[in-house]
């Protein structure tokens, strides 16, 4: 059997399956968004060697700052917080059970892969530096897997406000976002205008919350019907003139992610540039849904959304596994083109790009084993015993300390 022929069978299978109320374009939203992650990571991560042979962070923008506008494009984590949202409110308002109930499975869904990655890498970080990978091509390893994982957190807690978000939809509709914006725009005020020197480094958690609740509160309006094309217009008008003052008036770096050796960065914690592009993405993903449902009503580019969203945490929590292994692997051999080169050319570009089939390669070999996190816990089952959860929770413990360089 051909690989076509078996690609058509399958995409036929998950066709039939597939409820015809199925939200098929809030999936290939998430999809999409979700897919960014591992582009971005992939491409404006790159990694240099020591004399020792350590591998160490580095990314291309810092060399090329003309290439931040690919970082606009792959930063997607206001798509992905705005179908949590839509997606949320609507199994908040069918849960069958308490509140309580409904938080604690979507806990358990995000929670289990979180732990199973970070298990993982605390058991083999020991055995491959006693086989000779260097210390600090590990802890740049665990700098890696733990950097995508600080969404979970966050993530977690604006699920947890959901009732409080759909309330504010009910009252102010898409406006129930509009504090939030605000709310991050004074906490920016504080920490660039004129008396920025005499405030505390630490006004700048405040935005956590806010920044990226913003997102997930359209989403909420959104699955309530408070958002119409009316509303998404305004969203992407507004988020993108806001973005182009922000850039252009204030002087706002213009990467979406952190180059290393600068001084500002927008997404840790969030600024108000992430969520004027936030604002701009929400309003043409609400713009877009129809035409999306129009295509992924076929089954060939239905099929791929489906694997995505079955593997979406997966994805997220091995991506940087599979281009870390790759680079680790090379690193013995010396200085590999795109691998364990400085980023400082554009020549790496080309050469990281033909890379990045590999890592997606070795992200489905190692998802076909570290998917079984992702699956719920079978019926009748209550769980690992207490010691096996202790020891887990103390082995990524451990892990997150050596990976935050605490260790």
């Amino acid at each position: 059997m051909s690989a076509a022929t078996l690609f058509r069978r399958t995409a036929g299978r998950i066709e039939r399956r597939t409820p015809a109320h199925r939200d098929r374009a809030l999936d290939g939203l998430r999809a999409l968004a979700l897919l960014a992650v591992p582009a971005g990571h992939w491409l404006l991560g790159g990694f240099t060697r020591d004399l020792e042979g350590g591998l160490h962070n580095a990314s291309p923008l810092s060399a090329f700052s003309g290439f931040a506008p690919a970082s606009w494009v792959l930063q997607m984590l206001g798509v992905f917080f705005l179908v949590g949202g839509y997606a949320s409110v609507l199994s908040y308002r069918r849960r069958p059970g308490s509140t309580a109930d409904w938080l604690r499975a979507r806990t358990v869904r995000l929670g289990r892969p979180v732990l199973g990655v970070t298990v993982v890498w605390a058991l083999a970080a020991p055995v491959l530096y006693a086989a000779g990978v260097p210390l600090a091509t590990l802890r740049t390893g665990a700098t890696l897997v733990i950097q995508p994982l600080w969404f979970v957190g966050v993530y977690l807690v604006v699920t947890a406000l959901t009732p409080l978000c759909a309330r504010a939809a009910a009252r102010l509709g898409g406006w129930a976002a509009a504090p939030l914006m605000a709310s991050v725009a004074v906490v920016d005020l504080l920490r660039y205008g004129p008396w920025a020197g005499s405030v505390p480094s630490w006004v700048a958690v405040l935005n956590v919350l806010p920044g990226w609740l913003f997102a997930y509160q359209l989403g909420v309006s959104w699955g309530e019907r408070r958002i119409g094309r009316r509303g998404a217009w305004l969203l992407l008008a507004g988020g993108a003139a806001l973005f182009a003052a922000l850039l252009l008036v204030f002087h706002y770096p213009a990467s979406m992610v952190g180059v290393p050796g600068e001084g500002r960065t927008n997404s840790h914690p969030p600024s108000l540039l992430v969520l004027a592009l936030a604002s701009a993405q929400s309003g043409a993903a609400v713009l877009l849904r129809d035409r999306l449902a129009r295509l992924l009503a076929r089954p060939a580019l239905w099929a791929p959304v489906v694997v995505v969203n079955l593997s979406a945490m997966t994805i997220l929590c091995w991506h940087q596994t599979a281009m870390w292994v790759t680079a680790t692997a090379a690193s013995f051999a010396g200085a590999v083109p795109g691998l364990t080169t400085a980023p400082d050319t554009l020549a790496w570009i080309g050469q990281r790009l033909a890379w990045m089939p590999l890592f997606a390669v070795l992200l489905v070999a190692i998802g076909r084993y570290a998917h079984r996190f992702e699956a719920p816990p079978a019926p009748g089952r209550r769980g690992a015993p207490a010691l096996r959860r202790v020891l887990a929770g103390v082995l990524a413990a451990g892990f997150a300390v050596f990976a935050l360089g605490l260790a």
